[in-house]
């Protein structure tokens, strides 16, 4: 049986009386690869944000392994570190170089080895092809290579569930590619992601499970991408990606 990794139930979330999440139930299993699409507003980067407890919520429980994540939990440190999470603004400190941004964390937080952290840190930049770059500073790579190194930060702090949240929306075109690549191997390695995205095409070609949000909740979900993207159910859905080629 596949091992439930986080449960949401009855996740309710507002900012002042305006509601963003809405009631909101999901079962994330090990090694999936969700993508979650809808309008402006919808509440996709909300719900991930409540996930990393970066949200206080009003209503409901989040559980990873079962165990409840809570903003004012005293173990929310230990619990933040199982949750990657990718923002689409890179944050990475500009007077540190590639490595310093990588090792921070690691070293100051889970009190790792630094010789031990620091191979892996190379190891990882050699993944997204960017080893020889470790020793340059923020401000000299382009903005996909930064969002690279921002994978590769999350990445080793060894989360048990990575969130990207649109990491290629500042990007130009020609740099969402190589950024997307990354993801892709990712899921290859049974990664388990939640991916907030308006790339359709890359959203198809990744996700074991799509969901379609509006006003706060779940309109469709689907767990065959291809079909959802070629004949979506519900006719919001519908008219929500005809506004899109791919």
């Amino acid at each position: 049986m596949e091992q439930t990794l986080l449960k949401i139930n009855h996740l309710h979330k507002k900012f002042g009386e305006q509601v963003i999440l809405d009631d909101f139930n999901l079962e994330v299993k090990k090694g999936e690869v969700i993508v979650i699409i809808g309008p402006s507003g919808c509440g996709k980067s909300t719900l991930l944000r409540c996930l990393n407890a970066l949200e206080d919520i009003q209503g409901g429980e989040i559980l990873l392994d079962g165990l409840p994540i809570r903003k004012n939990a005293k173990d929310i440190s230990s619990m933040r570190q199982k949750i990657g999470m990718v923002f689409q603004s890179y944050d990475l400190f500009p007077h540190k170089t590639i490595l310093e941004n990588i090792l921070l964390a690691p070293l100051k937080v889970q009190k790792k080895n630094r010789s031990e952290v620091e191979k892996e840190a190379m190891e990882l930049l050699a993944r997204v092809g960017l080893a020889d770059r470790c020793n340059d500073y923020p401000r000299q790579l382009s903005g996909g290579q930064k969002q690279r190194i921002a994978i590769v930060r999350a990445l080793i702090m060894h989360p048990e569930i990575l969130l990207l949240d649109e990491i290629t929306a500042a990007l130009d075109p020609e740099m969402v590619h190589e950024v997307l690549e990354v993801v892709l191997a990712l899921a290859r390695n049974q990664s388990t992601m939640l991916i907030v995205t308006h790339e359709m095409a890359f959203a198809k070609a990744i996700a074991d499970r799509v969901l379609f949000l509006e006003h706060g909740k779940i309109v469709e979900e689907s767990r065959e991408p291809k079909s959802f993207f070629t004949k979506p159910q519900t006719e919001r859905a519908q008219q929500f990606l005809h506004s899109f080629e791919y």
